[in-house]
């Protein structure tokens, strides 16, 4: 795996990114809301990237929020107003390092599925430690459930694992947390998302086990398991 790590920057083309009112309207829509974030809440983003999202939790006015990322070629390029809030970190060293902080909120956009199954249990057991009482990891992966996934979770070969809206559920259950919801990652303009849902609807007409999700990506909220109740949608 260390070789396509080595060619991971290359073959992304990192540039520094810039927030603008699609952005923040997209992040809102997407993220903040569905999770519930408010300025007050301490949130850390795992797999940062290029900083992208943490531009935007700057612009939300939250306080106290960190990113960090294995890949050391980000920090020539996160944005000078969050280079503060980032660090070129391994997650468990990370976490290692203060082990009293607790996160309201933590996100991992296109980032478990670099994991093996076994992997990311162990990394959700461990944030699940460093979670607040009424924290919430937010995850988006490409959706192995769906066959306009396949290129999103194929097109990478540092992918290790494949995620559909029941194998995510099993994990958060193997890991003693709740699968708050699943919800898709919507692409396209207004107009081809109208198309979309079209031909989904008329889809899950035709044929005998539709996925869940028709979306190539999905977004999945995992938050503590109070009731000791299996996940659910």
């Amino acid at each position: 795996m260390s070789t396509f790590y080595e060619s991971y920057a290359a073959t992304k083309a990192y540039t520094t990114p810039d927030l603008n009112a699609k952005h923040i309207k997209r992040f809102t829509d997407e993220v903040w809301s569905p999770a519930g974030v408010h300025p007050t809440m301490r949130c850390l983003e795992i797999g940062c990237g290029t900083g992208h999202f943490l531009s935007f939790l700057d612009h939300m006015g939250v306080g106290d929020f960190q990113g960090i990322d294995l890949d050391p070629a980000v920090a020539e390029v996160i944005p000078m107003h969050v280079k503060n809030r980032f660090q070129v970190a391994d997650v468990h060293d990370f976490l290692k390092s203060d082990n009293a902080k607790q996160f309201d909120r933590i996100f991992m956009f296109d980032v478990f599925e670099h994991f093996t199954k076994e992997d990311g249990l162990n990394l959700l057991l461990t944030l699940k430690k460093r979670l607040g009482d009424d924290g919430k990891i937010v995850l988006k992966m490409p959706n192995a459930g769906s066959p306009f996934g396949l290129q999103f979770q194929f097109g990478d070969l540092t992918h290790l694992t494949g995620y559909t809206t029941d194998s995510i559920r099993q994990m958060a259950i193997a890991a003693g947390m709740r699968l708050e919801r699943c919800y898709p990652h919507l692409l396209g303009s207004p107009g081809r998302r109208r198309t979309d849902a079209m031909m989904q609807a008329i889809l899950n007409k035709l044929i005998a086990s539709p996925p869940e999700i028709w979306e190539g990506n999905f977004y999945a909220i995992l938050t503590h398991d109070r009731s000791g109740a299996k996940g659910t949608s």
